[in-house]
């Protein structure tokens, strides 16, 4: 049976993250992941979980902190404390028996070019998540070649993607190395744009060919839920918060998985 998750979007306008966390439960979502920012947020990413798991939330994934990023390809000690924060980001994960966490490589329109500085440093970070039997799956961002640079080196098996068909779309012009990646896909999200930016749309909304993209997906194996990453601003604010996730489950049940 095919699941339906949402994203606890802490950049939704003019609603906090219960408000949102309550919409998203009532509108029939199964699930919801999290941005495990470490941010100081008035309600903080483990008051979300625990909120979540109360209302009976599934998390399959967390979505970790990408901040300064980019320094992972460096040298230098800020590179080696990205790999501590994440290590330790592990171990909380771990604590709250979370199995998977998504994380990004770049961030920005311009990073450091690929290289075995950052290939070790994520190497350490799979290989410790492998000990705790927790999957890392690398989203697609701004910048292609990344991931296929990265699993060229790194092997694993708990080691995967986060397709993110917006990012795809908008960046990417829809390029993706599905041959590469068939069977690495452990995480999706779904959103619409028309291309001019990252708008987080809703599906079908947008310019994205969903026919193609599931018919991809289900060439990849990708077998998981249908993962929205929604955001509640631009138009949509003339609807309620309620109102907008049951679209969003609305239009999630189109897509063909």
């Amino acid at each position: 049976m095919i699941k339906y998750i949402q994203c606890v979007q802490n950049d939704n306008k003019n609603v906090t993250p219960q408000e949102t966390i309550y919409a998203i439960k009532n509108a029939g979502f199964d699930g919801v992941f999290l941005q495990w920012y470490n941010k100081d947020w008035d309600f903080s990413q483990q008051e979300q979980l625990n909120l979540c798991r109360k209302l009976g939330l599934e998390i399959p994934f967390v979505h970790l902190g990408y901040k300064g990023i980019n320094n992972i390809w460096l040298e230098g000690e800020d590179g080696e404390n990205l790999v501590k924060n994440y290590l330790n980001d592990l171990d909380v994960c771990k604590s709250n028996n979370l199995d998977m966490v998504v994380m990004h490589l770049t961030s920005k329109s311009i990073a450091p070019e690929p290289n075995l500085i950052g290939v070790e440093r994520l190497q350490r970070i799979v290989d410790y998540a492998e000990q705790l039997n927790i999957k890392v799956a690398f989203e697609n961002t701004k910048i292609y070649g990344y991931l296929e640079y990265v699993f060229k080196h790194i092997k694993n098996s708990n080691a995967g993607i986060c397709y993110d068909a917006g990012h795809c779309h908008c960046h990417f012009n829809d390029k993706f190395s599905w041959d590469m990646f068939k069977n690495k896909i452990f995480a999706v999200h779904l959103h619409d744009n028309d291309k001019s930016d990252d708008l987080h749309l809703l599906p079908f909304e947008g310019t994205i060919d969903w026919k193609e993209l599931s018919n991809n997906l289900k060439k990849a194996n990708y077998t998981g839920p249908i993962t929205l990453e929604s955001c509640y601003r631009y138009d949509y604010l003339n609807m309620t918060i309620e109102d907008f996730y049951k679209l969003s489950l609305e239009k999630a049940k189109q897509i063909n998985l």
